[in-house]
């Protein structure tokens, strides 16, 4: 992941779960916010709700292999917080990733061709 940082603080996962904006699917849920730095923060929370450490684990690394694949294609600048739901286990790769696409693009995250949205 090139331009991005990871967020860690939990008053910054708080700050996007209450001002930022959101977007739902079958598989996560994903909150934004503009966070006025040249890159982008990612943060991935997974719940107990979805199973032991191996099954929350695989999901961690689903999120940030969909996030890595697709970097390029977002606008940077933005915090973001990816909540995972059981779906996301199941699913195929490809189904997971036109969500994740759609999310974003509702979120006004994809890049057009000049590179703003």
């Amino acid at each position: 992941m090139r331009h991005t940082v990871s967020l860690k603080q939990n008053h910054e996962f708080r700050r996007l779960y209450q001002k930022g904006k959101s977007a739902v699917s079958p598989y996560f849920a994903v909150y934004c916010r503009r966070n006025g730095r040249p890159g982008s923060r990612l943060g991935i929370t997974t719940g107990v709700k979805l199973g032991n450490a191996v099954k929350r684990n695989f999901a961690r690394r689903r999120i940030r292999e969909l996030y890595r694949t697709n970097e390029s294609k977002l606008i940077p600048g933005f915090d973001l917080v990816v909540v995972a739901r059981t779906k996301l286990l199941f699913g195929r790769y490809q189904d997971v990733e036109r969500s994740f696409l759609h999310l974003m693009k509702k979120l006004g995250l994809i890049a057009t061709e000049g590179g703003e949205p």
